[in-house]
């Protein structure tokens, strides 16, 4: 199998971040990351085209960046409550996923998609638990959070 070098246009995990120049496999590009947008052939039109929007890019990042801090701030001293049946042993039925934890976020007035909620497996007891926030790929935060019995 031979590799094929392609532009990122976004952060792909486990791959790269957005405007690195990645080999990969040609059927992960061909099937995957050319149909979703996620990458572009690395022609020399376009290794010139990168450079150009590089400058742009830095500046968007930088100003993404520093709102992410700013909503980290948000997240100092934050707690967030979240109610599931449980049984007698405090397992839950059911589990706390990082949809219900954005939901809960949301109702404190913090929009975040559920996809920068890190979970490294479901909550699935009672009790208080720290959850990973990527805000940034460099800012991260905690949250936490205390399940209770419904």
């Amino acid at each position: 199998m031979s590799d094929v070098k392609v532009i990122l246009t976004d952060e792909v995990r486990g791959l790269g971040n957005r405007g690195e120049v990645v080999s990969v496999a040609a059927g992960s590009a061909r099937n995957f990351l050319l149909p979703k947008e996620l990458a572009y052939p690395a022609t020399p039109g376009n290794m010139k085209r990168l450079e150009q929007e590089r400058k742009r890019y830095d500046v968007a990042q930088a100003k993404e960046k520093d709102q992410a801090s700013t909503v980290a701030k948000a997240f100092d001293g934050l707690t967030v409550t979240v109610r599931k049946k449980a049984g007698e042993q405090g397992a839950l039925y059911g589990s706390v996923t990082s949809a219900d934890l954005a939901e809960a976020l949301d109702a404190k007035g913090i929009k975040i998609d559920r996809r920068r909620i890190e979970l490294e497996e479901p909550i699935k007891r009672l009790g208080s638990h720290v959850v990973h926030v990527r805000l940034h790929r460099e800012v991260i935060t905690t949250l936490n959070v205390e399940v209770v019995a419904a």
